[in-house]
């Protein structure tokens, strides 16, 4: 009972990431172009070029807050397309 609370969060973020294992990233993306990450990740994103999300997850020293950034970069995008389209 007394962690209960940490466990319902921890539980609520596997299940957002698990939503975001599939989602793909563009093959044209310019990780410079994602505001926060660190040129470390940047390298790395662009040495590997990973085609979703869960790809990306799994290259070693990328953190979560780099996955974070990323869909964020992604959400904004893609309201930025259909808001010109």
């Amino acid at each position: 009972a007394k962690y209960s609370g940490y466990l319902d969060r921890q539980q609520l973020e596997i299940d957002k990431a698990s939503q975001h294992e599939q989602t793909e990233l563009p093959e044209q993306l310019d990780y410079t172009e994602v505001r926060g990450l660190s040129n470390e990740v940047c390298q790395k994103l662009a040495q590997h070029r990973p085609s979703t999300i869960g790809q990306a997850s799994r290259i070693s020293g990328i953190t979560p807050a780099a996955i974070s950034l990323l869909l964020v970069h992604l959400k904004r995008h893609q309201y930025q397309a259909k808001k010109s389209a």
